[in-house]
Formats: C-alpha cells, structure tokens, sequence
C-alpha cells in the first residue's frame, strides 16, 4: 500500500527486491496524494520505478476533518475491492497515515494479515500516533526501525518472535541509493540548490490548537530573517489544514522569486540528493529525525508534531514561535552544528535493512500470522 510520495520514496527499493524474487508476487495499490496533481500525481513516479499501480482514488479536494473521513471511507471500500479481486495472501503498510489505516481495517475484516513497517515510534503532536498504534494492533508482523520500538511493540501485547529491528529504510536509501550532483539537482528542480540552501518541509501539526496558519506564518518570519539563505520548499501531506500551507508557500516564493522555490515533490532520487546538498533541514517532518541525521547536516525540528521521537544530536528543537524558529536556524548555520552533525550518530541506522524487511516479508506464512495472541509482558495472575 502507498498514498503518498514518502512512504513510496521508502517503500520502493523493497518492493523492487521482492519483485525480483521467485517466490513473491507484488502488487503496488497507490491512492490518496499519489492521484492529485496539486500534489505532483506521484504515482507517475512508481510507474516511472518499472511497476504498474492499482490506483485506488479518492476525495483529496475536502480539507477538513470530515473530508478526511470521506477519503477514507472511499479508500476502505476501493481497497477491499482490489484485495479482493487481486486474491492477496498479505499486506504490507507503512507508518501512520490515514488511508493507511483504511486499508489496514480492510485487511482485518477480510482476513489478511498485514506487515507493518515503522511501528512503535511516538509523534504525539499529531493523530498519526494513536493510528500508528491502532495499526499496530491489527498487524500480524512488524518490522520496526530501532531497538526502543521494538520493545514498545513488544510492551503493546505483540509476541516478540513477531517483531523484528531492521533499522530505518529510509536510512539504508539515502545511504546505498544513487544521487544527483548539486548541478544536476539544480538542473532537475529548476532552482538553484546549493550549501547556502535550508530544504523547509512542513505538515499541519493535527493535534495542536493553535491555528495552521499562525505557526507556519512563524515560520516564515523566521525565513524572513536569512536574506542572504535560500529556501526550497517541498509541499505538506494532505492533513486537514494542509492547503492553507500550500497557499502560503505560494505566496512566499511569489514576494521573494529571487531566494524561494515551491515543488510539490521531489521524489526519491531528489530529495535524498538534496539532504547531501543543503545546509539543513527546516519544519516538522519526521524524515528530518529518522533520515536527515545520516546525511550529515543538521536539522531545525519545530513545534510539537514529532515530540516523544527518538532524536539524534545533530537534531535541534524549536518552539512554535519566529524566534525560537530564528534562533534554532542560526545554530544550525554555525560551524559548530555543522561539525557535530557531521560525526553525530544516528539511532535509525541499522545493518542490512533492506535484505532483514525482504527477507521477513518473503518468508511469511499468511496462515499462521492470521491467528495472534496477546503477549503478556507481566504475566496475569
């Protein structure tokens, strides 16, 4: 399952290796942000991967709650359709996202084990925590990215010869994967993208109560404050507050053309060329705590949207206010973080990831996984 461009920039190298096994039979079901064009029709990118999507659309247009529950309800029915007409023994799901938590409750009612990659993580500003951990518990193996994960899966009543660390995907991409010299990123984007460049990402934190558009306004007073810094923005996920950002980004780049450049997507191969490129990382995506740290530059975390996340040193907190913003900036531009981030550790970064998910999905046996049981950490008297 894929509905937007970060879990299929993770997703795809995995799906690549099973298909060229024997013993495997991958279908790619691509929905929500894949099949918009606001936000780049990303799934031209996994056709572009050679493999050939079962598009599964939905409502993208609606961005409120209550349009986000239409999508997935669309997304329930789409997907339990395909499962159904394409006869799949198990499904694999990564991290936290709304549509995946659709496909997930499908799996389940239709008998399906699912593999769940990226669980156990904590991001308690945001809802994806609790459908991280909701599916969680409708997954029969589970694929995590760190020791700590592992046991929280573990702690949730998950038996422990089910789950499994592999490190971070994402980590193994950007360190085995190919990239594009600053020229040809530069060229590929239409922008010019070089040290001087801070790459901002930023998604709507759903469970903080300030309003979307006054934080991400903070943001850009703090930008405001780097004249002489080039911003590349890549756009949000499609949360319920999300185009507000959009618009903001838009009108941004259009007062200062000179300095700012919007793209909905790089994909893949341009952001992990970019993370080798740019100053730091600046916004509230959880690439910039898990992936960011093994390129070597810093990254500026702002707000509460990834608060509980295991964090490595070259990762600096901001508050939601322009000057804290600013000031977590300046740091990141300093020397000083420069060269810590360039040596400092990172907790994501496991041996063989890619072959230990391949692996594990490879070898599991749909009817034995459809069956679980609660492990008791503390047995029950």
């Amino acid at each position: 399952m894929t509905g937007t461009r970060a879990d299929w920039g993770l997703l795809s190298p995995i799906a690549t290796a099973l298909s060229a096994r024997t013993d495997v039979t991958v279908h790619i079901i691509a929905t929500n942000m894949h099949l918009s064009d606001r936000y780049g029709h990303t799934v031209d990118e996994i056709r572009a991967d050679g493999f050939t999507p079962v598009e599964v659309p939905v409502d993208t247009d609606d961005d409120t709650p209550r349009g986000k529950l239409h999508a997935m309800a669309q997304c329930q029915e789409g997907v339990a359709s395909e499962f159904e007409r394409l006869a799949i023994d198990l499904v694999v799901i990564l991290g936290d996202r709304f549509e995946m938590l659709a496909a997930a409750t499908a799996a389940l009612m239709m008998r399906i084990p699912v593999i769940h990659i990226a669980g156990g993580e904590i991001s308690e500003g945001a809802i994806d925590d609790s459908i991280r951990h909701a599916i969680t518990k409708m997954s029969s193996l589970h694929l995590t990215a760190c020791e700590s994960y592992r046991r929280r899966v573990i702690a949730m009543g998950e038996s422990p010869d089910r789950v499994i660390n592999t490190g971070a995907i994402g980590v193994y991409n950007l360190l085995n994967g190919p990239s594009l010299t600053p020229a040809e990123l530069s060229e590929s984007v239409g922008f010019d993208v070089d040290s001087s460049t801070l790459l901002v990402t930023y998604h709507p934190a759903t469970l903080d109560d300030n309003a979307t558009s006054e934080l991400f306004a903070n943001l850009l007073e703090a930008l405001d404050r780097f004249p002489h810094t080039r911003v590349l923005f890549t756009y949000p996920n499609n949360d319920a507050g999300g185009r507000i950002i959009i618009s903001m980004i838009q009108s941004y780049v259009s007062r200062h053309p000179d300095r700012a450049f919007a793209i909905p997507s790089l994909g893949r191969l341009r952001y992990l060329s970019a993370l080798k490129t740019v100053a730091a990382v600046v916004g509230n995506s959880s690439s910039g705590i898990v992936e960011v740290p093994s390129a070597g530059i810093p990254t500026v975390d702002i707000g509460i949207r990834q608060q509980g996340r295991l964090r490595s040193d070259s990762v600096i907190h901001a508050d939601d206010t322009a000057d804290s913003i600013a000031a977590a900036i300046a740091q990141a531009l300093t020397p000083e973080m420069r060269a810590r981030a360039a040596t400092a550790t990172n907790p994501y970064c496991g041996p063989d990831t890619l072959t230990r998910i391949v692996d594990a999905i490879a070898a599991a046996d749909p009817a034995r996984l459809r069956m679980k049981k609660f492990y008791d950490i503390i047995p029950l008297s």
